[in-house]
């Protein structure tokens, strides 16, 4: 049993007198040994009874506050709460029964007075009392919440006094020249909880009850849905899993602020499922919960944000019933969110393994074997293989956040290995795709579904900073054409899922380049017009992702978040854009991504990409200039450049080596689509070998 409520207002709920309106079905009995026990709990908790008095010419019940002393036989002893309004109260009555209330139960108790005074009442017990359910769902006491009813432009500001799982009752003010009047009782009204400036609540009600009174009123509402969309809808849910043994979530109630315990039926790495007792849930769907531990037989913890999105009563095999609520993971720490994710995806394939801990010279041999790294690849990275090794070692070993690495692995050998990077501030970067073909036909595809599933899991989370991802890939590479290719012709929504090509270069530092640029022409830091002016270009020739997944809008220009966090980590990833312009006329855009050697085996985050506007009068001496100049940043004597538009390049005669396409996925639009489509290519590669 909770701590009593407060009688005043459990008057309002319950009206002295009334107890022959309860169903007898819903009387227990209570032996006196039992009604002992929980008398000194009340005095245990400093909590309080309700002792009732029949006036003997108007039959009106009067109830006074008592609370009982520590009782060990058939007598018991109450001390007043307001001895002052003893007197006048009980002039003229006679007692009638205690009352014990305790959310939706009531122990009515009929003992025979033995002695009263100013200071207290003396009572002895009787042998058994009546305990009545009188209300289906419990009620809560609510402390601190503050409560906000808007119907139609008007506002009235309150508390929140207690709630239940289908119901709360509010107490609100109103402030000249607002009138009660103004509130429409047969019309909806929005309510809007908060603690401390948090909203832990908002929701459209129906006014179920209100009280008279013209500077105060309570409100009884009811919310008119039992679930809430918090995201838009996705045709391929997150994968849920039902862990042995079941996980818990723990939590401080934002209403009542009292510990909550509830069992975790299954759970995804985008929220979980619990269970509740129907007369004592304390879940209403719209509900914020700020601060939640998942725990999982005391091994694995983790805290995190969630929302409450549905609440279903179900019934099980006995008839009894209990409830269902839904909760959405809003957001987790980063790291504690991989571990989950990790421990879910191996409870559905003991042989997926994610950010788990790698035996790196495996590593190194599996991307020698599978032509990972080709011999043209290994000439270009080593040379600097031993900083190689140790930024692997970083990598593969500390978990950064910035980084996520999934592997397919049976009897401890590598089959299929896929990595993601943190690119930009909200995209991440897909590379280091392998498998071993000859072992095993589908761990490719196996690693690229955990990558969609992870993507699918985490993208709502604000600590991921998911909000596209990228991939570079060569057209003529029939594997990464087939799937990303694919994926983005399937959506065929640009907004969605875009690719773009750029020519691709090696520039040699020192042998081309630098001096003076001819008159006219200008190189600075670019400006947020310029970046606008980009957007209107882009817009025309492809319309696609590029420039939010690379990080190039208008409004985000001077962002170092990401820098820092590298830095934070051991690691760099540094960007630096310019405007390449002649006569005060934007003729193109650089930009210049920094970041430690081999992060990216093809060096592609440790690259320039320019991207020309106007190309008629930027030919190859002031192109070269350009490069001479900002090569400068790096330490490595051979780079690689990346050229959009391919028809530039084409044009002016710059030999590039091979093109490369830029595929973007905006995960709030299209991720679903994509996740959907590996789910279905996973399926069919088990039933035909791929080409």
């Amino acid at each position: 049993m909770e701590p009593m409520e407060s009688a005043r207002r459990v008057l309002q709920l319950v009206r002295p007198g009334s107890l022959i309106d309860f169903p007898q079905e819903s009387d227990k009995e209570l032996s006196r040994e039992k009604l002992i026990n929980r008398l000194n709990y009340i005095n245990f908790q400093d909590g309080t009874l309700l002792v009732n008095f029949r006036h003997s010419r108007f039959s009106q019940v009067v109830s006074l506050e008592a609370k009982p002393l520590p009782c060990q036989d058939d007598w018991l002893d109450c001390a007043w709460i307001d001895p002052a309004e003893v007197p006048h109260k009980t002039k003229g009555t006679t007692f009638e029964n205690l009352f014990i209330i305790d959310g939706s139960k009531l122990v009515v108790v009929e003992p025979t007075v033995t002695g009263m005074s100013e200071k207290g009442i003396s009572f002895r017990l009787p042998e058994t009392c009546r305990e009545v359910s009188y209300r289906k769902v419990r009620r809560h006491l609510c402390d601190g919440v503050e409560a906000r009813l808007i119907q139609n432009g008007v506002l009235f500001d309150g508390t929140l006094l207690d709630f239940s799982a289908v119901a709360f009752r509010i107490e609100v003010s109103a402030k000249r020249p607002q009138r009660f009047e103004w509130v429409n009782p047969e019309a909806p009204v929005s309510i809007i909880f908060s603690r401390d400036g948090l909203t832990l609540y908002s929701a459209e009600c129906r006014i179920i009850s209100e009280s008279f009174g013209q500077k105060a009123r309570t409100y009884v509402l009811s919310p008119t849905t039992s679930q809430m969309s918090r995201f838009r809808a996705k045709e391929m849910r997150a994968i849920r899993e039902e862990l042995v043994p079941l996980p818990n979530i723990i939590f401080r109630h934002p209403f009542s602020n009292k510990i909550t315990d509830l069992k975790v039926l299954d759970l995804s790495g985008s929220g979980f499922a619990v269970c509740e007792d129907e007369e004592t849930s304390v879940l209403m769907p719209g509900m914020m919960i700020p601060d939640v531990e998942l725990n999982i037989a005391n091994s694995f913890s983790a805290r995190c944000v969630v929302q409450v999105v549905y609440r279903s009563v179900q019934k099980s095999g006995t008839d009894e019933s209990w409830v269902k609520c839904g909760l959405s993971l809003l957001d987790m720490d980063v790291n504690d969110h991989v571990r989950l994710l990790a421990l879910l995806y191996l409870a559905k394939d003991r042989n997926s393994y994610l950010c788990n801990k790698v035996n790196l010279d495996d590593l190194w041999q599996f991307f020698f074997e599978t032509g990972f790294i080709y011999p043209k690849k290994y000439a270009f990275v080593q040379a600097n293989k031993e900083k190689l090794k140790e930024t692997y070692h970083r990598l593969y070993t500390e978990h950064p956040s910035i980084a996520r690495h999934f592997l397919y692995q049976e009897r401890g050998a590598i089959l299929g290995h896929m990595a993601m990077l943190r690119f930009h501030k909200n995209s991440w970067l897909i590379h280091h795709h392998a498998a071993n073909r000859s072992e095993s036909n589908n761990a490719g595809l196996v690693v690229l579904n955990q990558l969609a599933r992870s993507i699918n899991d985490s993208h709502n989370l604000y600590s991921a900073h998911m909000s596209f991802v990228v991939c570079y890939y060569r057209p003529e590479n029939k594997f990464p054409n087939r799937v990303f290719g694919t994926a983005a012709r399937l959506i065929k929504d640009q907004k969605g899922c875009s690719i773009d090509t750029f020519a691709y270069l090696h520039y040699q530092r020192g042998t081309l380049g630098g001096g003076t640029f001819s008159r006219g022409w200008s190189l600075a830091k670019a400006q947020p017009a310029d970046l606008m002016e980009l957007e209107v270009f882009y817009e025309h020739s492809s319309g696609g992702l590029m420039l939010h997944a690379l990080h190039l809008d208008a409004d985000t220009l001077d962002c170092d978040e990401l820098t820092r966090e590298y830095r934070q980590l051991g690691f760099q990833m540094e960007r630096h854009i310019y405007a390449l312009k002649k006569d005060g006329v934007l003729k193109a855009v650089v930009l210049i991504n920094l970041s430690d050697m081999g992060l990216n085996l093809s060096d592609l985050t440790n690259c320039i990409h320019i991207i020309v506007l106007e190309g008629d009068e930027l030919g190859t001496e002031v192109l070269n200039q350009v490069l001479g100049i900002l090569t400068v940043k790096y330490e490595q004597n051979e780079l690689p450049i990346l050229i959009y538009p391919t028809t530039y390049a084409d044009a002016k005669g710059v030999s590039y080596e091979k093109q490369y396409v830029l595929w973007a996925l905006n995960i709030s639009h299209s991720g679903a689509d994509f996740y959907k489509y590996m789910t279905q290519l996973l399926t069919r590669s088990g039933k035909k070998k791929l080409p």
